[in-house]
């Protein structure tokens, strides 16, 4: 959904970076994988086509944030709204 956001803190020797990769458009989402020691965030689109990758190294990587965004659930809306 446009607006999920993954904040990723890396270790860049004597300081640490922090980067973010958000959702830019509408029906996309941030999707995180872990794979053979490297960190993935990738921007996907409703297809499943990804739009753009970041990779890190694991090793580096001292904390990998999730923040998607609220989601409304048919069942919480008041009468009258939707």
């Amino acid at each position: 959904m446009k607006g999920d956001r993954v904040e990723i803190v890396v270790d860049a020797g004597d300081t640490t970076r922090t980067y973010e990769m958000v959702a830019s458009r509408a029906g996309r989402r941030v999707e995180t994988a872990v794979r053979r020691g490297v960190v993935e965030v990738s921007e996907v689109t409703r297809s499943g086509s990804v739009v753009r990758t970041a990779r890190f190294m694991a090793t580096r990587v001292l904390a990998l944030v999730e923040q998607p965004v609220p989601r409304e659930d048919a069942s919480e809306r008041r009468d009258g709204e939707g």
